[in-house]
């Protein structure tokens, strides 16, 4: 195996590409979160922002034209930094809630682990998710087996995705460098976007990520040409972020990144 002669550390994001195939989680709990104050929001548009700090998120939401119009119908006025504190606060219950049950590892995820600490890789993970939020996922994925060695969580940065501040944050703390030599996976765009500003070598992630959006159930229950379909659209998605490699889940990581290590 040549990964070590290419790279040093991989630095993978969590819900859509290690844990919780489709990205649902904090999809359910936005659209509750919004919910409780009588907002209406739709999935595709819960998605938009995925992958941006929780709190980023929240005020993306807010500002989509559709939301603001209910929000000022609603109220009788535009939505304040005191609505995102307040939306914030009823969030994090809900996102430990459905974090937890979404806590799976998505099939190959423990394995690709396995391979790159095997080859003298080091692993390490970011998220859109607060540490609280991330308490039960960090617990669920230790009891399957996946403890990476470094985590930074959402406003453990001045800012978080697209910036590269996570990334930054993780190579400092473990003393890996140049940036060459190190991958970011994710599988939204803003992890994509965060990955290249960072000068890392930065791989999307189309089936199970945030892109197509679909429960593993519901993946494999596609036909042959919806599946295509949906998967060429994500993948186009993520590429045209800025993506070096597009896979389809993180069992397919090993094989693209000594393709891209081989001589």
């Amino acid at each position: 195996m040549t990964l070590k002669k290419r790279f040093d550390l991989v630095i993978f994001d969590w819900a859509g590409t290690m844990v919780d195939f489709g990205c649902e989680a904090p999809v359910k709990a936005l659209i509750e979160a919004f919910a409780a104050d009588g907002i209406t929001i739709e999935a595709p548009t819960a998605r938009r922002d995925m992958g941006k700090s929780k709190v980023d998120h929240v005020r993306a939401l807010l500002a989509v034209s559709s939301v603001a119009d209910a929000w000022q119908k609603r109220f009788g006025r535009p939505s304040e930094a005191g609505d995102v504190e307040r939306l914030m606060t009823r969030l994090g219950p809900l996102m430990r809630r459905r974090a937890e049950e979404a806590s799976q590892l998505i099939p190959g995820a423990l394995e690709t682990f396995q391979r790159l600490r095997a080859a003298g890789i080091r692993i390490a993970s970011s998220t859109g998710y607060t540490r609280d939020m991330m308490e039960p996922v960090l617990a669920r994925a230790a009891a399957q087996g996946y403890v990476p060695e470094h985590v930074v969580c959402s406003g453990e940065t001045p800012a978080g995705r697209p910036a590269p501040l996570m990334i930054y944050k993780a190579c400092a703390e473990l003393g890996v460098w140049p940036l060459s030599r190190v991958v970011k996976v994710d599988d939204a765009e803003a992890g994509v976007a965060e990955g290249k500003a960072a000068g890392a070598f930065t791989i999307g992630v189309a089936a199970s990520g945030n892109a197509v959006g679909l429960s593993l159930a519901a993946f494999r229950g596609l036909t042959a040409s919806e599946r295509a379909s949906r998967l060429d659209a994500a993948r186009q998605s993520l590429s045209s972020t800025g993506a070096d490699l597009v896979i389809d889940s993180v069992a397919d990581l090993v094989p693209a990144l000594e393709r891209a290590s081989a001589p």
